[in-house]
């Protein structure tokens, strides 16, 4: 069992999100990052062609470039996704510099912030360009608003910067959804880390606003207030990352500690091992079927492994005994959910709340199981697939003393015992995995023979 992953916990995403930042822009993705950036250029030669450019707004253009590029390197991370504080350098170009500049002045302060990030080695070079234009074009919308509505002097004018806030947010959501689809093949999908990174640039957007309109044009008073500000929110993130980085750790020990268990089950008992494997993947697609959230699939994911550890408390001589066990020996058998709680409580933290799916893995729907009796939602939600994903693997195996079911046998087993021993609810997505399994098994067979 040793190196066999566990995959669902939610520093795997982060992990696999921080990676990604430092790969080389390839393919798809380089071609519509260049598209991206032509497109906005086009765009922003336009606008400046149509509202004109004025003057005398070169120093802020300089010193508002730098701080958007500041402001960027103060990233703050949320699962998958990332955020920045440049929304409020944003937002002070809007009060501040003549609107058909605004989105070349983001354009350089991204620029300006990929180079650094390239040099410090948290991007690769490849990615300057889609960066930048990912950026820059949604800056586009908000200097349109303004050249249209504008120009604004003062809080008096807020509900045209409100327009211009709601079409950057807009902006900024179609970019995205056009770079996703073009670049990954994939629709944008929303999540709370998502609507997270959009509320953070809401708050941030009146303070960008109200130090450009403190400014008063003096583009260095501005970087005064800015910059200490600027810092202080970095000081934040870094302690974020820092505890972000310390949750990741904690989880790996405990992953260490899960799979160590789980060795130490397969050593004691390899039917019991590869039994945990197997209900362990199928158990998590369930869950995810089901719609549990992330903390809910790492607990079911530790309880699918351990849901048998306490048998490592069981006589062997009960756990391979080849034929039906005696009502003492059964009494002894059903204890091994209890000791599988007392290990895992002995462990503490995240297992210690393992433990109580895993003594509930035995309960039945009806309140017919063991140990304690309990019926219908009083069992966890994830004791309940765990229960079902069992007892679908048990007999769907070959045992000593019997044969495995076939797989229509062990279905319309599941469904018969839906409602008594297991939740209906568990059963009908469990049996659309097992069927959907099927088919694709079938599809991939058949080239194969056709052959």
């Amino acid at each position: 069992m040793a190196g066999w992953p566990l995959h669902t916990l939610e520093d795997t995403a982060v992990a696999s999100s921080r990676a990604r930042l430092c790969v080389r822009v390839e393919g798809a993705e380089r071609r519509t990052g260049l598209g991206l950036l032509a497109a906005f250029a086009a765009g922003a030669t336009a606008l400046a062609g149509w509202a004109g450019v004025g003057s005398g707004w070169t120093v802020a253009f300089a010193v508002l470039a730098l701080l958007y590029a500041i402001a960027g390197l103060v990233e703050f991370e949320v699962g998958t996704v990332h955020t920045d504080c440049s929304l409020a350098a944003l937002a002070a170009m809007l009060v501040s510099l003549p609107p058909a500049v605004i989105p070349w002045c983001v354009a350089g302060g991204a620029a300006l912030r990929a180079g650094f990030n390239v040099a410090r080695g948290t991007r690769h070079v490849s990615a300057i360009v889609p960066a930048v234009a990912s950026v820059a074009s949604p800056a586009l919308a908000p200097a349109v608003v303004i050249a249209t509505l504008g120009p604004v002097a003062s809080w008096s004018d807020g509900l045209v910067l409100a327009a211009a806030l709601v079409a950057y947010i807009a902006a900024d959501i179609a970019v995205s959804t056009v770079f996703a689809r073009l670049a990954f093949g994939v629709p944008l999908s929303f999540s709370t880390g998502d609507v997270w990174v959009y509320g953070v640039d809401l708050l941030l957007a009146p303070l960008g606003f109200a130090l450009g309109f403190a400014a008063g044009g003096r583009p260095w008073a501005l970087a005064i207030v800015f910059l200490p500000l600027a810092l202080l929110l970095r000081v934040f993130a870094q302690e974020r990352r820092s505890r972000i980085d310390q949750a990741l750790e904690l989880s790996q020990a405990y992953r260490g500690t899960a799979m160590l268990l789980g060795d130490v089950v397969e050593t004691d008992d390899a039917y019991t091992g590869s039994h945990s494997r197997d209900v362990v993947e199928l158990a998590v697609e369930v869950g995810r079927r089901m719609g549990l959230g992330a903390n809910s699939l790492r607990d079911l994911e530790f309880g699918a492994l351990l849901h048998d550890v306490g048998k490592i408390a069981v006589p062997k001589e009960i756990i391979n005994k080849p034929g039906k066990l005696t009502g003492e020996e059964w009494a002894i058998m059903k204890t091994h959910t209890i000791e599988g709680q007392r290990m895992l409580e002995n462990v503490g933290g995240v297992l210690a709340r393992v433990g109580v799916i895993v003594r509930a893995s035995h309960e039945d729907f009806d309140g017919t199981g063991y140990p304690d009796g309990l019926v219908g939602n009083a069992i966890p939600v994830e004791a309940r697939i765990c229960s079902a994903c069992d007892a679908f693997s048990a007999m769907t195996t070959d045992r000593s003393y019997r044969t495995a079911m076939p797989l229509e046998a062990a279905i319309a087993e599941l469904r018969r015992c839906a409602g008594s021993q297991f939740d209906p609810a568990v059963v009908r997505t469990l049996v659309a995995v097992l069927e959907e399994d099927a088919v694709t098994r079938v599809e991939t067979a058949a080239p194969a023979l056709a052959a």
